[in-house]
């Protein structure tokens, strides 16, 4: 036996003595020990680089050991990552919580929970949705995903969010159609701060991400203290996988019954059907029951993931900046080749850390800048309305390799961010969150700059093309996740107004 197999021996004839749960460390394993082939692994790293994935982190967690721990440049070991819907599944989770502490009830109907006094459009089947209902997507209020999600917009443009999806009209019985819903979550995470008196952020850090040893999280609450139910949670990939170990081990944590164990399993259980599609929804998680092997996933937009195969004993997490973590999953999949220990690989367990360790690099550096970069170098351009909410831009060019970028936005101070033209986008903090931000730019022409705004950790990533004439320049901004729609606006570097938008 290899020094490296008898060493993975020992931590699992360790393991198989004494309980072992990560709540303040994971352990590690090559992946031959758990029975998965490290050169198909390393596979999909050169799968990333060859196709330029925005993947930003891959955890992957079998029987209960780290196997694979990456994290993609920009995107660094540490930082927590906006978790987008995944959101959804832990609000759902700590509703369960609610439940097992008789604090709420899975039958419990809404006027139950906010009184029914007020209550718009109240009619018969408003009195019947429940809180089951707004777990599974099928309350039958008049919640439409399309238009990206126009609801959960409405409701966030409304003075009171819980209110105003209370106040919706029925369109359907309650329980006899799957809609997406997002305001839906936000109802329920509402619920949780009425039966306990605590937002769903304390809730979870005194009842969930305490137990698990959680300690580096963000999550934004409304004008009235409710956490965000459907979104903008945010954690480290390898908490993200505490959480899909709690669900993998039916709600159970160190000898404690944190999840209910009847409330866990018909979490994973369908509980809705989605029209033309063989996927199902539990609580809150959505259901590959046809797929081998079978799992259930916590989804969330722009490749946010926590994958669970109870069948495998294994939790994988995605976290990415837009990417198809099915991609990725092909080779993890293909990895799985036993459920007993492998033969030790040394060389391909080298590859594959080779291949982590390069993944968390910088790429290498090209430049290239025409006499225009002196022209516009330091004019500020006064923007005319956009989606983003950009009033003005800067950039000062004052060498081939980095530019500076003033970017104002409505929403927040943006300070002078480094811009990277050498291929390698430079990384500076106080983001949104306080997360770093990364820029990047090149000169696609003499007279068009282009530059990559990507919040890396809070998934947006933003492209301005920018095309110069005279004092003027037209804008052509797009999203990666299209959280916004392409559009095109002016500037003017002159005395002059902004321009009118372009269409």
């Amino acid at each position: 036996m290899s020094v490296v197999a008898s060493g993975y021996a020992g931590i699992l004839d360790a393991a198989a003595q004494e309980p072992y749960w990560p709540t303040q460390e994971w352990r590690h394993s090559s992946p031959e020990a758990q029975g998965m082939d490290s050169e198909v692994l390393a596979n999909a790293f050169d799968y990333v680089r060859e196709h330029q994935t925005p993947i930003h982190s891959l955890t992957i967690i079998r029987n209960g050991y780290v196997v694979v721990d990456a994290y993609f440049w920009p995107f660094q070991k540490g930082q927590y990552h906006d978790v987008a819907s995944v959101t959804k599944s832990v609000t759902t989770t700590l509703a369960g919580i609610a439940i097992g502490k008789h604090a709420l009830e899975l039958h419990q109907p809404l006027t139950s929970v906010f009184g029914a006094q007020g209550i718009a459009n109240l009619d018969e089947r408003k009195k019947r949705v429940t809180l089951e209902h707004l777990m599974t997507m099928s309350s039958g209020l008049d919640c439409d995903a399309s238009q990206g999600e126009i609801t959960l917009s409405r409701m966030r443009q409304s003075s009171d969010w819980s209110r105003f999806m209370l106040d919706l009209p029925m369109r359907d019985e309650p329980g006899n159609h799957f809609e997406y819903c997002s305001g839906g979550m936000h109802l329920l995470s509402a619920a949780i701060t009425r039966a306990t008196g605590q937002s769903a952020f304390d809730f979870a850090r005194r009842e969930l991400f305490g137990p698990l040893g959680i300690n580096h999280a963000a999550w934004p609450a409304d004008g009235h203290g409710v956490s965000y139910g459907w979104g903008d949670l945010h954690l480290e990939p390898l908490d993200m996988a505490k959480l899909g170990y709690l669900w993998l081990n039916d709600g159970r944590w160190e000898g404690r019954q944190l999840v209910p164990a009847a409330w866990m399993r018909a979490a994973v259980r369908p509980q809705a059907q989605l029209e033309g599609s063989d996927e199902q929804y539990g609580y809150g998680l959505w259901l590959q029951p046809n797929r081998k092997p079978s799992l259930f996933e916590a989804n969330g937009r722009g490749g946010q993931r926590i994958s669970v195969s109870p069948e495998k004993n294994i939790v994988v997490v995605f976290t990415g900046g837009t990417f198809e973590p099915g991609d990725i999953g092909a080779f993890i999949l293909a990895s799985l080749t036993s459920d007993q220990p492998l033969p030790e690989n040394p060389a391909a367990v080298a590859r594959l850390a080779a291949a982590v360790s390069d993944a968390a690099r910088p790429p290498p550096p090209v430049s290239f800048m025409p006499p225009l970069a002196r022209t516009v170098s330091g004019k500020r351009y006064v923007l005319s309305e956009n989606p983003l909410g950009a009033k003005s831009l800067m950039l000062t060019f004052s060498g081939a390799e980095v530019a500076q970028l003033q970017l104002e936005l409505n929403s927040r101070h943006e300070p002078s961010r480094p811009v990277g033209l050498d291929g390698t986008p430079r990384v500076s903090g106080n983001g949104n969150f306080g997360l770093p931000v990364a820029v990047g730019g090149r000169w696609e022409s003499s007279n068009t700059f282009v530059f990559d705004y990507n919040e890396v950790g809070n998934i947006n990533a933003y492209r301005f093309r920018l095309t110069f004439s005279g004092d003027d320049i037209v804008v052509d901004l797009s999203e990666r996740s299209q959280v916004i729609q392409p559009t095109r606006f002016r500037g003017t570097s002159g005395n002059r107004a902004a321009p009118a938008q372009v269409h």
